[in-house]
């Protein structure tokens, strides 16, 4: 894992340059950014398009190399843009779950990449982490994607998961109702569809 330190001032200026702005992280944690004022979220989302279209895939590349503010900025900026070919990286990633809240940014990624390899991944990881009934991940977001994407797609990909006595009903998030999930992940990248249009 690489550090923002003066140590490596490659990643002190790829973190100052797209994390560090109004304290973008902060706003896409938790999708923070949803609860602002119109005007003060429209400006955030202009930003945050601009950053998308001229970021770098090295510059990506190097941000998902560092810690969970990077991982998770870099995640975000990938779905925005909706950069495909880091779908690979952000599967591994997802399943491998290092860092606390960077899977928010994989999970919405996924959910803009809009296909079926997307869904794939989120089946991978719910299947992975729905059945440790002590687990606290990510998997509240993983479902609000992949209902979401069911809906996209014209799948069912999450019915054997929200079955009764299903693997949700037994797992940490059994008391998170997911059509509130989905409503959630759709306003996401409803948000990410108006910036970018």
């Amino acid at each position: 894992m690489r550090l923002p330190t003066p140590d490596d001032p490659e990643m002190m200026a790829v973190v100052d340059q797209y994390l560090m702005p109004r304290e973008r992280y902060l706003k896409l944690l938790h999708s923070n950014f949803l609860a602002m004022p119109a005007r003060e979220r429209s400006r955030f989302g202009r930003e945050l398009s601009a950053s998308a279209r001229q970021i770098s895939d090295q510059e990506l590349s190097l941000l998902l190399d560092g810690e969970w503010r990077s991982r998770l900025t870099a995640a975000w900026l990938i779905g925005i843009d909706r950069r495909a070919q880091f779908h690979s990286r952000l599967h591994a990633m997802l399943l491998d779950s290092e860092l606390v809240y960077s899977g928010q940014g994989y999970c919405f990624a996924f959910a803009r990449f809009a296909d079926e390899p997307a869904a794939a991944s989120l089946v991978a990881y719910l299947d992975r982490y729905l059945p440790d009934p002590t687990c606290h991940y990510n998997q509240d977001w993983a479902m609000g994607a992949l209902l979401h994407l069911d809906e996209r797609l014209r799948t069912d990909h999450a019915a054997r998961f929200l079955a009764p006595r299903g693997l949700w009903a037994r797992s940490a998030m059994r008391d998170q109702d997911p059509t509130e999930l989905k409503e959630k992940m759709d306003r996401r990248c409803s948000f990410a569809e108006t910036i970018t249009s």
